[in-house]
């Protein structure tokens, strides 16, 4: 007896549809864009991890202070790690093809390396920011080929990426959402596992704090996750400069937390950004601008290394955290960032006019600093 016939659509569902994607070289143009970038991190080798001198008194107590160098990058800041990671995160995921528009909302550092990887890699880029930055920054900008679209209302930059991204058909590389996902926090040469092994003669190899600032949050997010895997005792501190909302958002367990917006670039933002991870944070510190830009000054004046505000930012928290440790008897090693050079801010945090237009009164700061470097008490202004 024959049997009944199927259904059609019983047919269809058991039936194997393939569909290929065309190829037309893709494949070997991500395998020359992705060798490119790893490249040039091979070039880059590693920053130095500087031993900061302390006074006497607080070696003698048994604590050391450590700052590693990022701006020895290509780009002159920490931010080329961001951008790199960023760049390799978007091209593995099929993003970024051979002749896409990378576009990014940032007017500092972020920017100027990202334009640097996009000129690597023969894309057009473009930094969507405020017609209000200064034209040191875009000049950088441009200086790495990236081109800069200036937009009236600082709030809505982000809108017209995405809008740029849509119309374009580019990609909105999108640093505050993707920073703390593009890096491979559990090594593969990530910020963290650099400090560790330059750390490894040092006579505390394990440091007892790592302080850094927060600004897309990523760095402290790679830091806290490594930390934890690797199972260390170190605890990470995230220095905040004033009208951030990191802060208060941390404090409060709130990540709808906002602020007016911080004068420390680099760091610092007015939401709490997503790749903000507060739950790999310790501590954090509330910095003073008028603090941050004392200790970037301070710094620049003991190592002959210029230091940016984000810099100084840190640094303020890391000299407060070495104070109490020798207050309490605890020795240990800590260790934190120079993110950018201060030449960057010579029309700003180092021009005392910009300062005193900014009502920012740096000599009580800077008298703590002084005070520490000669007796390593410490004397918080008021």
């Amino acid at each position: 007896m024959p049997e009944p016939e199927a259904h059609p659509a019983s047919r269809a569902a058991t039936a194997c549809h393939v569909v290929d994607r065309p190829d037309e070289g893709l494949r070997a143009w991500l395998d020359e864009a992705v060798r490119r970038v790893e490249a040039d991190a091979n070039r880059s080798a590693d920053t130095h991890l500087h031993v900061l001198p302390l006074p006497d008194a607080v070696r003698d107590a048994g604590v050391d202070l450590y700052l590693k160098d990022e701006s020895v990058h290509p780009t002159g800041s920490l931010k080329h790690r961001l951008a790199r990671s960023l760049f390799l995160y978007a091209l593995c995921n099929g993003w970024i093809g051979p002749t896409t528009t990378v576009i990014e909302a940032s007017s500092g550092s972020t920017a100027v390396s990202e334009a640097y990887f996009a000129r690597l890699l023969g894309l057009p880029f473009v930094a969507v920011m405020p017609a209000s930055t200064s034209p040191e920054k875009i000049a950088l900008i441009e200086f790495e080929g990236g081109r800069c679209h200036l937009v009236a209302d600082p709030g809505a930059i982000y809108a017209e990426a995405h809008r740029l991204a849509a119309e374009t058909g580019g990609h909105f590389l999108d640093q505050f959402t993707y920073a703390e996902r593009a890096t491979d926090w559990r090594g593969n040469n990530n910020i963290a596992e650099s400090i560790y092994d330059q750390m490894s003669s040092e006579r505390h190899p394990v440091p007892a704090w790592v302080v850094v600032g927060a600004g897309t949050g990523g760095t402290s997010a790679t830091i806290g996750r490594y930390i934890r895997y690797r199972r260390h005792a170190t605890r990470l501190c995230v220095a905040d400069p004033e009208g951030s909302a990191f802060f208060a958002g941390w404090r409060d367990d709130d990540p709808s937390a906002t602020a007016a917006g911080s004068r420390i670039e680099g760091i610092g933002r007015p939401r709490v950004e997503p790749s903000f991870l507060p739950g790999v944070v310790d501590r954090m510190v509330a910095v003073p601008d008028a603090a941050s830009v004392a200790a970037a000054r301070w710094c620049t004046r003991v190592t002959g290394r210029s230091a940016g505000g984000s810099t100084g930012t840190s640094l303020w928290a890391a000299l407060r955290t070495i104070a109490q440790m020798r207050q309490t008897g605890v020795p240990g090693s800590v260790v934190t960032l120079l993110c950018d050079g201060g030449e960057r801010y010579a029309a700003t945090y180092y021009d005392d006019a910009w300062l005193a237009a900014q009502g920012l009164d740096v000599a009580p700061y800077a008298a703590t600093l002084e005070r520490f470097a000669a007796t390593g008490e410490w004397d918080e202004p008021a």
